[in-house]
């Protein structure tokens, strides 16, 4: 019986029923004209800072959407859906973009960075995205995806850390079965060298076999942060990592100073990572933290609560961005990075793993292309059809112990993903683009992000949940109100306390 069985049959029905999911959102607001929304966060959606399911995320224009924590898939859709629905009632004309790679962009500097308000906290955060701004530029940050945070009770900091190492690993699968960012409008990469090919005559840009831009090099990476080796053998050892990289000085970064000579803040810290949040891992341990607190503290005072995976495109397919099924699949692989054998990690690893995504990022769809494992060179469908196999079992435990067959057609549907190449999202975004729009990317996403408002908004939807999203919209703007009251420390006091050391924890 193998490790994973093992593990697998010890595995009550009572825990896996016990899993829990929520999601996070990211979507560009754009007019009708595809250009980036560049109004305020709209009154109606609530304070950005204190709604505890709309906000923003880098940009002013960019909602970040949250669930609460669901104890199946379909109500977690159910959640996201409505939060969408209200949004849309909200938001005027404006659109959603319901792709990850943006769409028509302003000059980098014209792209507005969130505001939170006038308090410590929220002046804060405006300064952590202008910093962001500084460091890879405002564009980059315009990027949007998905956030699955996913929990089992009961698991040890050692248990989540293996989880955390074998995703690491195997998580080229996710970039090949989910990317849907294979191509980009021409003008996202502007003035930055690149090796996209041009996509007809539709001012589009894309790689045949491309899965996932948005993971490769265009997208969310950091020259910076790739020489950050991070070890997730232990708590203790990734605690000690991302130590260093918030309180030592970075030169580059020592050079664009925390103030500009005219006294505005350029960015919260000159270290490598100005707050944890920065660091750009395609999975996070996590902890839901106090008021003020810092997360790396969090951790190590209590240990990891969940993990968040964070390298899913939206698929601009499905309204939402992700639909129950992809939910179910992601708790079928994150079983299979928790059950199966987890050595620990090297930086020569880190290495190869990070030389995987890419080539997943870039080439996932080749015919023939090898990936690098701790066995030498391995063709990537062979490895990807292993997992599967491996994930037949955990399927079929986790339909009998909550009932749900659909978790059957999950695996059911990434396997035919496998074989059937052409209907993966990446392939069906290049085919969509080239057979009804031109080639235009930016033609695409609007036809697409249309369709979405229509769907949403044509769906059932009563009074007592506008009622409800209401309420907490003026719950929200209230408690920012108070949190503006409270506040009697000048700005660079509280910046300096906030980024102390000693309130890292050791």
């Amino acid at each position: 019986m193998t490790r994973l069985a093992t593990r697998l049959a010890s595995l009550s029905a009572d825990r896996l029923r016990a899993m829990r999911r929520g999601v996070e959102k990211e979507s560009l607001r754009v007019t009708p004209n595809n250009g980036l929304a560049l109004t305020p966060h709209p009154q109606a959606l609530g304070s950005a800072l204190t709604h505890p399911h709309i906000t923003t995320d880098f940009s002013e224009s960019q909602l970040e959407l949250i669930t609460g924590v669901h104890a199946d898939a379909f109500a977690c859709e159910r959640e996201l859906t409505e939060i969408h629905q209200f949004v849309y009632r909200a938001i005027g004309d404006e659109m959603l973009w319901v792709a990850s790679m943006p769409c028509g962009l302003p000059p980098d500097e014209n792209i507005p960075i969130g505001s939170y308000g006038s308090s410590n906290v929220a002046r804060a955060k405006s300064v952590y995205r202008m910093g962001l701004g500084h460091r890879y530029g405002r564009r980059m940050q315009t990027i949007s995806g998905i956030h699955y945070n996913w929990s089992l009770p009961g698991l040890s900091n050692d248990e989540y850390f293996g989880l955390i190492r074998n995703f690491r690993r195997q998580s080229f699968l996710l970039l090949l079965l989910f990317g849907a960012s294979p191509a980009v409008c021409k003008t996202f990469v502007e003035g930055r060298p690149h090796e996209l090919q041009p996509l007809g005559e539709g001012g589009s840009l894309y790689l045949p076999h491309a899965t996932s831009l948005r993971m490769g090099r265009l997208g969310y990476q950091s020259d910076a942060q790739a020489a950050l080796a991070v070890s997730f053998n232990s708590l203790a050892s990734y605690a000690y990592s991302l130590h260093g990289a918030l309180t030592r000085p970075h030169p580059p970064y020592e050079r664009i100073g925390i103030r500009s000579l005219g006294g505005d803040y350029n960015q919260l810290a000159t270290s490598l990572l100005q707050i944890e949040n920065e660091f750009y891992g395609t999975i996070r341990p996590k902890r839901v933290i106090h008021a003020g607190e810092r997360p790396l503290h969090a951790l190590r005072e209590r240990g990891v609560e969940y993990i968040e995976v964070r390298l899913m495109d939206l698929d601009p397919f499905e309204p939402a961005g992700i639909n129950a099924d992809t939910m179910r699949f992601l708790d079928i692989f994150l079983l299979h990075c928790l059950l199966s054998h987890s050595p620990p990690d090297s930086p020569k690893e880190g290495v190869s793993i990070s030389q995987n995504q890419q080539r997943t990022a870039v080439r996932g769809r080749e015919p023939g292309l090898s990936l690098e494992s701790q066995e030498g060179d391995v063709p990537l469908l062979g490895w990807a059809e292993q997992l599967l196999h491996e994930c037949g079992p955990i399927a079929e435990a986790a339909a009998h112990a909550t009932g749900d067959e659909r978790y059957l057609h999950a695996l059911e549907r990434a396997t035919t993903g496998l074989q059937q190449m052409d209907t993966l999202p990446s392939a069906r975004v290049l085919d969509a683009l080239q057979r009804d729009f031109d080639s235009s990317f930016v033609r695409f996403g609007r036809a697409q992000s249309a369709a979405a408002r229509t769907q949403l908004l044509s769906r059932p939807y009563d009074a007592a949940l506008q009622a409800r999203f209401e309420a907490l919209a003026r719950e929200s703007i209230d408690s920012q109100l108070a949190i503006e009251a409270a506040d009697s420390m000048p700005f660079e006091q509280y910046r300096q306390e906030y980024l102390a050391p000693e309130r890292l924890g050791r």
